[in-house]
This record gives structure tokens, C-alpha cells and sequence, in this order.
């Protein structure tokens, strides 16, 4: 059984960062991709940003230039650094990982962006 564990969350000022992290059970070569998503109260959860396990990243337009999606094969993690947060990015964060037909999920970590 998979597990996604995210950690890194917390509350900061706008223009602030944090660094999301999400540590897999096993080996994070199987995955063809990992992502990050998100979801603020009262809305839909979107994709925020993805990596495949060739590398490519893809990010939603509205974080473009401010996050960073990466990781670390031999930690078996992958980050999410956030740079110039704003409050719109309050949100439960969740790490997200593909095999096949097969969709895992960690239980999320709090972003709150204070104004």
C-alpha cells in the first residue's frame, strides 16, 4: 500500500515562502507522475503543479514563476517550494501520485497566507 505523507504547511505573511514536502512509502521511481494539488474552502481541489518521472513539469497558470515542483529519487520526496505567496493561495495541499490507473493521496498539510 502507498503512502503519501506531506509536512511543511503552516501560516506565513504574504510575499513569504514555505517548502511543501511529500515523503513516499516506497520508491518514487514507479510513479509516472507526482502532483501537487490544492483546495480552498468552498472550492473545487485544482492541480497546482506536476512532475512526470521523465522530469517534466507543468504548473497551473496562476502559480507560474512563484512555485518550483521538484524531487529527490533517493528520498523518495518531492517538494514544493513556494515563493511570493499570496492570501489566494490559502489552501489544504495535497500530494498527489499516478501508477497506471492508480491514484494515491496524502491527507493534506495547511497553507494559510496572511494578508
Amino acid at each position: 500500500q502507498v503512502q503519501l505523507v506531506e509536512s511543511g504547511g503552516g501560516l506565513v505573511q504574504a510575499g513569504g515562502s514555505l517548502r511543501l514536502s511529500c515523503a513516499a512509502s516506497g520508491s518514487i521511481f514507479s510513479f509516472n507522475a507526482m502532483a501537487w494539488h490544492r483546495q480552498a474552502p468552498g472550492k473545487q481541489r485544482e492541480l497546482v503543479a506536476v512532475i512526470t518521472s521523465g522530469g517534466t513539469r507543468n504548473y497551473a497558470d496562476s502559480v507560474k514563476g512563484r512555485f518550483t515542483i521538484s524531487r529527490d529519487n533517493a528520498k523518495s520526496t518531492v517538494y514544493l517550494q513556494m515563493n511570493s505567496l499570496k492570501p489566494e493561495d490559502t489552501a489544504v495541499y495535497y500530494c498527489n501520485a499516478l501508477r497506471g490507473s492508480n491514484s494515491y493521496w496524502g491527507q493534506g498539510t495547511q497553507v494559510t497566507v496572511s494578508s
